[in-house]
């Protein structure tokens, strides 16, 4: 059962009350990530998150980790390039001091320049392992070709060094700008009374008066074109896309279905094409990532460079294509296929706490899974022809690879397709 509660310091709580579960799970979501960053603090977001765990006025890091671990529970958090999670996951007999520990992580962690010290190095060796795997890297590569020089554009961990730099400061600074009550959402799944809940809630956070009005970055630049990192590496990375839709766009459901039929799962065009067919990568895919005002459409695959050529024709023939071949059975079968996974994907207490929170950071309202079926239902045919003809009309690529291959190569693959 879904609800929406407003604390006194006016932060929205959303909350998902499930009876059949013995579990809590809670998160405050900031509304900053890594876009929000300036180019002398990339990475400020994220190892600020990193800091929250290093101890508070009455509570040092170990003290934190023994706390939650003698609870059997979890806490932890992320940072993406538009929100930041931190989120706890008890057994519901244990929802006040799982509140307390994490409101008290949240609103009085203290950054000692020790510490600032050492995560500098824990941060350092993340990018590190990163940069050390190609699959994984190739994605920051492709967000810097198609974003340039937005905040979308760099990565969330940040660089080695620009993090050196962080001081105690630059973090205090960090919080006052974007940590303000306005900017943020507490959203709560699992079996929990909720008076009791809000009322825990209005003591702690709902305590809150930092005020913060940060400004937001205008919509970014899709930029279309070719970004080649040479590597002596055994196979070529390679991520190609188009710009997609903002989070918010009416036609979601429908850029789902579409992506589906492309390259998520194993009956996709790409994976029959490129794995099934004629055996040129292991893993292929494609996925859309959307964001408040703008979105990508990217497939991504690993392949021996003499096959990077027929590749990338593959794959913007299969691009192109989809307007003139897409069919009824195909639809069908994404429907049934997108309605499983949306199901699957909010059985746990966790990922309905995830999802009610990013309904309401996006949409500012609560769409149910009855909604959402709804509305996958009633996508059309016609509705998936027309948006694929709107995605890549104008051939509008952009293309990173990652690895040992010629510009030249690619660029004729293009060309050849167009």
């Amino acid at each position: 059962m879904y609800k929406k509660v407003i604390l006194e310091n006016n932060i929205p709580v959303v909350m998902d009350l499930t009876r059949d579960t013995r579990s809590l799970c809670m998160g405050i979501w900031v509304k900053t990530g890594s876009r929000n960053e300036t180019s002398k603090k990339f990475g400020i977001a994220h190892f600020l998150e990193h800091m929250f765990f290093k101890g508070t006025d009455k509570r040092s890091a170990k003290d934190i980790a023994v706390e939650i671990d003698s609870l059997g529970g979890e806490l932890n958090a992320f940072t993406s390039r538009e929100n930041t999670a931190f989120f706890i996951k008890v057994l519901d007999e244990h929802i006040e001091k799982a509140i307390e520990l994490l409101t008290d992580i949240f609103m009085n962690s203290v950054f000692p320049g020790n510490e600032i010290r050492k995560e500098k190095g824990v941060i350092s060796e993340e990018i590190k392992s990163v940069e050390d795997t190609p699959e994984d890297y190739i994605h920051d590569l492709f967000n810097e070709t198609a974003w340039k020089d937005s905040g979308l554009a760099h990565p969330v961990l940040g660089s080695e060094d620009i993090i050196a730099t962080f001081t105690e400061q630059d973090l205090v600074e960090y919080v006052e700008d974007y940590y303000g009550a306005k900017n943020i959402v507490v959203a709560c799944s699992g079996n929990f009374e909720e008076e009791g809940m809000i009322e825990k809630l209005n003591r702690t956070i709902g305590t809150m008066q930092r005020i913060s009005s940060p400004a937001q970055e205008p919509c970014p630049e899709f930029i279309p074109g070719i970004n080649i990192i040479p590597k002596e590496l055994s196979a070529v990375q390679l991520c190609l896309g188009v710009k997609g839709l903002p989070q918010a766009s009416e036609d979601r459901y429908c850029m789902h279905l579409l992506n589906t039929i492309l390259g998520a799962g194993f009956s996709s065009r790409l994976f029959q094409e490129i794995r099934e067919k004629r055996g040129f990568a292991y893993s292929v895919g494609s996925f859309n990532v959307s964001y408040l005002d703008t979105g990508v459409w990217t497939v991504y695959t690993g392949t021996d460079r003499k096959h990077v050529s027929e590749v990338v024709e593959i794959i913007t023939d299969q691009l192109k294509g989809l307007p003139e071949t897409l069919t009824a059975g195909e639809l069908q079968r994404a429907k049934n296929q997108l309605k499983g996974s949306l199901i699957l994907a909010l059985e746990s207490t966790g990922s309905k706490m995830s999802n009610i929170a990013k309904q309401e950071i996006y949409y500012g309202k609560y769409f149910s899974p009855e909604d959402i079926i709804r509305a996958v239902e009633s996508v059309t045919l016609e509705d998936l022809i027309e948006l694929s003809r709107r995605l890549v009309r104008n051939n509008d690529f952009a293309l990173t690879a990652f690895g040992p291959v010629k510009e030249k190569e690619l660029r004729d693959s293009l060309r050849s397709s167009a």
